[in-house]
């Protein structure tokens, strides 16, 4: 495990505690990850150490992206950032992301590709991060348009959208149309402000995976879709 791994794990628990403003979640995360950590340090000098039969890199990238995936959930969150919220939040990105990601998971997300389309990337950072710790590379586009040129170039094993853009705001949409129309059925996932039953099922009528507006259900849908 190099000091570069570390640094950028210690990092993401960083990011963390800048979103909150709580020390309390440091200490969760140190309680939920206390054994891997200081393995962590104890073993700098090794690529990779089996402990009770579970390959700490794997816990290494599951610590990195529960920080990142609650880190937003909370930045999203309609409570506002209060401890209690910030504590419940960080409680299901962990239980989603000990779940979820396995080694399988892993190694698949190591291979994966996924476009994001959003006129406002920024706002998504700590969502691509949950996902970049397991290995998902991402290529953004800001519009629908740059979106159809960078499908031209290369392949991409899902995609993510938001919906309403300059212009047209039901872009979400428009790409998804256009996409399946032309019989491209890459894994299409719209994450919006809205997950009300009637988007949900219109999104899923015209043929995407899901349609949602929080985090830890944008992360679950993902790793479904590059599970495929």
């Amino acid at each position: 495990m190099s000091v570069d791994e570390i640094v950028k794990l210690l990092d993401a628990v960083t990011k963390l505690l800048n979103v909150l403003v709580w020390p309390g979640i440091f200490l969760f995360i140190l309680i939920r990850f206390r054994p891997d950590l200081r393995e962590f340090f104890i073993n700098l000098s090794e690529v990779s150490l089996k402990a009770a039969g579970i390959d700490l890199s794997m816990k290494r990238k599951q610590a990195e992206a529960a920080a990142a995936l609650a880190a937003a959930a909370v930045s999203r969150s309609d409570e506002g950032v209060i401890p209690e919220t910030s504590a419940k939040e960080a409680r299901a990105a962990a239980n989603i992301v000990t779940e979820a990601v396995t080694p399988r998971i892993i190694k698949r997300a190591g291979k994966s590709t996924v476009l994001w389309v959003d006129d406002r990337p920024k706002n998504n950072i700590n969502e691509r991060q949950a996902l970049e710790a397991l290995g998902v590379s991402f290529v953004l586009a800001t519009s629908t348009e740059e979106a159809l040129e960078k499908l031209e170039q290369q392949h991409f094993d899902a995609i993510i959208s938001d919906m309403k853009r300059p212009s047209d705001p039901l872009a979400g949409y428009t790409l998804l149309d256009k996409l399946r129309s032309e019989g491209d059925q890459t894994p299409f996932i719209i994450y919006a402000g809205s997950k009300v039953p009637e988007h949900v099922a219109e999104a899923r009528r015209r043929g995407a995976v899901g349609c949602t507006s929080r985090p830890n259900e944008l992360f679950k849908m993902v790793l479904s879709a590059l599970g495929r």
